[in-house]
This record gives C-alpha cells, structure tokens and sequence, in this order.
C-alpha cells in the first residue's frame, strides 16, 4: 500500500510516523509533504530516511492509495483536488470538511461504516474533543438515547501545536528564573493560568471549538443530541480532559454503565474513587485509548450522569483515528487499490 503524509513536520504530522510505525497496514512507499520550509529535509520512518517533499499542485498524488492530510483548513480546501484525483482516500484532519454533507465525519468506534460511502474521496477526522467525547457517549447511547450533554473541556497546550507546547515550557522556565514570560501563541499567559477561549468568538458568544462539539457529535451519531460545551485552555503539555454530564431518556443503573464501559472498544474504566483512582493527563499523554473515570449519577438532573473523560489529543484526538479509519477501509477492502 502507498500511504502519504501532508504536514509531516507539525506535531500531528510527526505523530502520524508514530502510530503508522505500529499499525497494521502495510506499507510498500511512503511519500511526505510539507511547506517550501521543510522541504528537503529528512525524517526518519522504522529505520529508512525519506525526504520531505514540497506539497505543489499536479500528479504527486498518483499511485497513492491513501494520504493522511494535517497541514490546515486552507491546505487542504487548496490541494484536495490534486490529492484525490487519482483515486487516493484523503484523510483529512482540519475542520475544512467535516459539516459537508457529501464526506463522511467518522470515529470507528462509533461509525465506521460512514467511511464507505465517500463521493469526493474524502473521509474527514473530527475535532480532537470531539473524539473522545463521542467514544464515551456511544458507550452510554447504546443503552438509552441522550438527550443532552453539558460538557467542560481543558484542553492541553498542544492542541495548539508545538508551538503551543513550546511557549508553555518557555513561560514555565521564564517565571521559575523570575523573568517575563513572553506571549505569542495565546491570547493571555497558559502558564499558571487558564484561559476560557479557544477559537474565535461566534454566535450566542460560543466560540468555534465549542459550536464544532456540537455540529459534528449530531452528524456522527446521527442523533438529534443537544450538546453545551465550553472549552478552556490549561497549562497541560499533552492530553485532554473533559468533565461531562448526560440526561438520557431512561434511568441507568451505575453498574449497568461501568460493565458497558469496561467492555467498550477503545474505552479504559479507571474508576475507584475509594483508592484514588480516576484518569489524568499526566498519566494518558502518549496512549492510546480514551480514559472514563469519576463516574456518578448527577444529582440536579433526573436520568443524568456525570463522568470524566482523558484521552491524547494528538494521538485519538488527531492521528490514531485517522489510521483506525484506514485500518478500517483496509479489513472491509474498501480501497480500490484492494479492488483490483
């Protein structure tokens, strides 16, 4: 199989090489793309040196069977047409895609299947909050429909990228030497502080990152779910964490929802509250599944539960779900190249 990676020199991208390296698909050639920038340069794949490639407008893209794309909304409106052309599944993980009806907006725990019907040849990777949310209410929907979730992110400084991680341990060392730290990345200082923006502000002052929670957890559950979210930055280098409350139309019994837990694919159950234990970022960074823990009914809402929810933005949050949806498209030899 012949794999590309557009924007393998950002955080996604390099993430990309990671789970690739430990994945089951097989492959034969793999391309790499990136700005002017970082062209030339080399990286290192299970051992082979590649040389990043100028992403440019023309055939790069033929023989490709699928391209993991992370280089930006702009990019990837720009290039899609050059990337498919020939037949190659984009994978694509900026939100320029994602509300189209015609491309599917998939989590293969919770709807695999929409990755078979793509008429555009694009399959679109949905927000990383978004992600780990939707594992863990999928869990919760199949035994009764929710109604609605309340849900209060804090998200680690690199869902901003290396940048973002870089200006957190830049600020961390500057006030620890009694200097000034230096922003450039957020709007405030991360460093000691919160932030409850993330995005730009849009209607009914809900900013993008939590009106997009909302849009793509109705359009990959097919549901009618209702969905309130704020989203906050936090001084964490890597994994979110998301405190969440569900009003289901039926009563669940707590035990009947830790058993659905424990068995879920791609779920881990850390829930002991007695021994203190319960999932953190600290812990999560770098792993694969998405952590549950903290698990209660919810005593202000009838049918309500509450829980709290960790998962590695960069790895299920970004890089991890796409190559599931690859792994995926490959056992059900949804690919053309598996067609021949």
């Amino acid at each position: 199989m012949n794999i590309a990676i557009v924007g393998v020199s950002g955080a996604v991208g390099q993430e990309f090489l990671q789970v690739l390296s430990q994945s089951s698909l097989k492959i034969d050639r793999l391309e790499v793309f990136a700005s002017a920038r970082s062209a030339g340069k080399s990286i290192t794949f299970c051992g082979k040196e590649y040389t990043i490639r100028e992403l440019r407008h023309g055939d790069d893209f033929r023989d490709i069977d699928i391209a993991f794309v992370s280089a930006g909304g702009s990019i990837s409106l720009e290039y899609a047409e050059d990337i498919t052309r020939h037949g190659a599944v984009m994978i694509d993980n900026s939100s320029a895609f994602r509300m189209e009806e015609d491309i599917p907006l998939v989590v293969p725990e919770v709807n695999a299947a929409d990755a078979l019907v793509r008429p555009r040849g694009i399959i679109a990777n949905p927000n990383c909050t978004t992600i780990q949310m939707v594992v863990a209410l999928n869990v919760i929907e199949q035994l009764s429909h929710i109604r609605r979730v309340h849900v209060a992110t804090y998200q680690a400084a690199s869902g901003a990228g290396a940048r973002g991680m870089a200006e957190l341990e830049a600020q961390t060392k500057a006030i620890a030497q009694g200097e000034e730290p230096e922003v450039s990345k957020f709007a405030y200082q991360l460093a000691y502080n919160v932030i409850p923006q993330i995005d730009v502000f849009a209607a009914d002052d809900y900013t993008k990152e939590e009106l997009k929670m909302y849009h793509e957890t109705r359009k990959i559950m097919h549901s009618d779910i209702a969905v309130s979210a704020t989203c906050v930055r936090v001084p964490v280098s890597r994994a979110h964490s998301e405190a969440i409350w569900v009003e289901t139309e039926k009563p669940l019994e707590l035990e009947a929802v830790r058993e659905a837990f424990r068995k879920a694919p791609g779920v881990v159950l850390q829930d002991d509250p007695e021994d203190q234990v319960y999932p953190m970022p600290l812990f999560i960074a770098e792993k694969d599944p998405v952590y549950v823990g903290r698990l209660r009914k919810d005593i202000a809402t009838p049918n309500g539960l509450t829980f709290w929810c960790v998962a590695d933005q960069i790895k299920k949050g970004a890089a991890l779900n796409a190559v599931q949806i690859a792994e995926y498209l490959v056992r059900e030899k949804a690919l053309p190249c598996l067609q021949k």
